[in-house]
């Protein structure tokens, strides 16, 4: 007997700060800027895709384009994003030197 599956879809997953900021700390971390911006598609959507259009001045087609798998956002549909979302990015060096 087949095992049945359903979709998953992490906007559904996204619904309190801590679950966004590990999302988003886990897709940085893959490096691909796609994945990033599909990253974002997801909790623009678990948030309200009007709300952050309206925040950021794009329309929700826009922005849906901009965050989508194909997307490429421009820095600054980034940065209104993430600040629509009240988060901020935090910049490390990825191999600190031990002294």
């Amino acid at each position: 007997m087949p095992i049945e599956t359903t979709r998953w879809d992490a906007a559904e997953s996204l619904d309190t700060p801590e679950a966004i900021a590990a999302y988003l700390e886990a897709v940085f971390e893959d490096g691909d800027p796609q994945v990033v911006a599909r990253a974002l598609g997801d909790i623009a959507r678990a948030k309200g895709i009007s709300k952050i259009a309206r925040d950021t001045g794009l329309t929700r087609a826009g922005l849906y384009r901009a965050l989508s798998a194909d997307g490429d956002p421009r820095l600054t549909t980034f940065i209104g994003v993430l600040k629509s979302l009240g988060l901020t990015v935090t910049v490390r060096p990825a191999n600190p030197v031990s002294s």
